[in-house]
């Protein structure tokens, strides 16, 4: 009986700690959405982009994806994302969604513009990039080595 007490004991210990740590690498991680103010983007193709995924203006997140759909419409896709209230982009700001290597996730990078216009809350960026997908990029690497018009 007295065994199984200090086995439990130990056991809530080794609970607790392993429950401190996760707190401790949440709150370190940039996983957590960002409260801020509300733009939106339109982008023909957004492949492997998803919901929480960062925003960021030269490798520093400012912002996440908090939403996307299609527009029907216009059938192109539309992406909300979160900006800190700290961060004022001009107008004429350029978004690409690129990736964090060749096997990482993706995320919408903010080229800042030169406007002194500002976008408001719930604004909306025209200047958008495309995201290239790694299949397009071998078949157009593909095509410029076995060229043969040279």
């Amino acid at each position: 009986m007295k065994r199984s007490i200090i086995e439990t004991v130990l056991g809530a210990v080794v609970l607790m700690v392993a429950g401190v740590f996760l707190v401790f690498a949440y709150n370190l991680s940039d996983i957590k959405s960002v409260d801020g103010y509300s733009i939106t983007a339109r982008f023909n193709a957004i492949d492997g982009l998803s919901l929480g995924s960062d925003v960021r203006i030269g490798g520093v997140k400012v912002g996440s994806v908090t939403d996307q759909y299609v527009d029907n419409e216009q059938f192109r896709a539309v992406v909300k994302l979160s900006i800190e209230d700290r961060i004022r982009l001009p107008e004429d700001s350029v978004l690409s969604i690129t990736s964090n290597g060749l096997l990482g996730g993706k995320y919408v990078k903010i080229e800042p513009g030169t406007s002194q216009t500002l976008v408001a809350d719930g604004g909306e960026l025209k200047n958008t990039r495309d995201v290239r997908s790694l299949e397009e990029l071998i078949g157009r690497a593909i095509f410029l080595v076995t060229d043969n018009s040279k």
